[in-house]
């Protein structure tokens, strides 16, 4: 049998987009915005870790067709060590959403937002180590800039502007035991979540499309079911319109935001492309003005504005690529 090919030290250098990366990138953060819209509905009925489960085997299954269809282009070409990183990957991707979700049940998604929003400071240290990926100066600005925004956003929900001060609730009410609880959970979502972005930038030139998300989504769709079965949590009984928001959560926070993620790192840096997920509040945002009857206040617009101003940055240091160590 013939040795295993080793994975790229330098993944997706030399391939050549058919698009600019960029532009599935903003689609799929603004499909990924409509997510918290679609589970603040879902969870009328249906506890976290079901809509979870639900989110993730509903979008499992509707790749199956294609990857049956052409299971030997697909499946078959993958050595032991692409499927064992895939399936690595999944369960990041199980973690992510395990905790994060169930840290909105102990503390402020103020804190909740703001620590899981930690994820692309870890990849952009990670990456050095893991991918031998430099970033430019202009970059960790652009990282600084955009995580300042997103920090705003956060605390947007609890303190509020006045001209130039701001005033926020004592930090004693916002840190309990409870609280830390939440916190820790939510900062172990950023670093699952920093795991699946990294693993995907890494083998993404190795592997089709279709074979990362089939493998990915599946194993989190098992993980996420067995934990809910676990917790004792029912999957029937719900309403019809629950139902809809699940299938709606598979169909535009799934498969077409994670799959667009997950498409662009196979042509950018896992650190640019992190960062362009702290786009999706803005979008969330937008929705919740038209669907909910939400008016942001001035906090979160300023921070959507430093957010948009650092992703805009890290576009811009794209036009002086980092060296790479190794």
């Amino acid at each position: 049998m013939a040795s295993s090919p080793s994975l790229p030290t330098k993944p997706g250098l030399d391939d050549h987009p058919p698009v600019t990366p960029y532009l599935p990138l903003i689609v799929g953060i603004a499909a990924a915005s409509t997510s918290s819209i679609f589970i603040r509905f879902a969870q009328r009925e249906a506890p976290s870790l079901v809509i979870a489960a639900y989110r993730l085997s509903i979008a499992t299954l509707l790749l199956l067709p294609m990857v049956l269809r052409d299971w030997k282009r697909h499946l078959r070409p993958l050595t032991a060590r692409l499927w064992q990183l895939s399936i690595l990957s999944g369960l990041f991707l199980t973690v992510h959403f395990a905790t994060w979700i169930s840290s909105l049940e102990f503390t402020s998604v103020a804190s909740s937002v703001a620590l899981v929003q930690t994820a692309p400071i870890i990849v952009a240290l990670l990456s050095p180590f893991f991918l031998k990926e430099r970033l430019a100066p202009l970059t960790w600005l652009g990282i600084g800039i955009a995580f300042a925004g997103s920090v705003l956003i956060s605390v947007s929900d609890v303190c509020a502007m006045h001209m130039f001060s701001l005033s926020c609730p004592e930090a004693g009410s916002l840190w309990g035991d409870q609280a830390l609880k939440g916190d820790v959970l939510a900062l172990a979502g950023a670093v699952s979540v920093s795991g699946y972005l990294l693993i995907g930038r890494k083998i993404r030139s190795k592997m089709s499309l279709l074979a990362y998300l089939f493998l990915t989504y599946g194993t989190a769709a098992l993980s996420l079911t067995l934990l809910a079965v676990l917790a004792g949590q029912p999957f029937t009984g719900y309403s019809p319109t629950i139902y809809l928001w699940f299938l709606l959560l598979a169909l535009l926070p799934q498969l077409t935001a994670h799959s667009s993620v997950n498409w662009a790192l196979r042509y950018l840096p896992a650190a640019i492309v992190s960062i362009f997920l702290l786009g999706e509040p803005i979008g969330s945002t937008i929705l919740a003005i038209f669907i909910l009857d939400e008016i942001p206040p001035s906090l979160r617009i300023w921070g959507g504005i430093a957010v948009i101003a650092g992703i805009l940055l890290t576009v811009l240091a794209r036009n002086h690529p980092p060296r790479r160590s190794g």
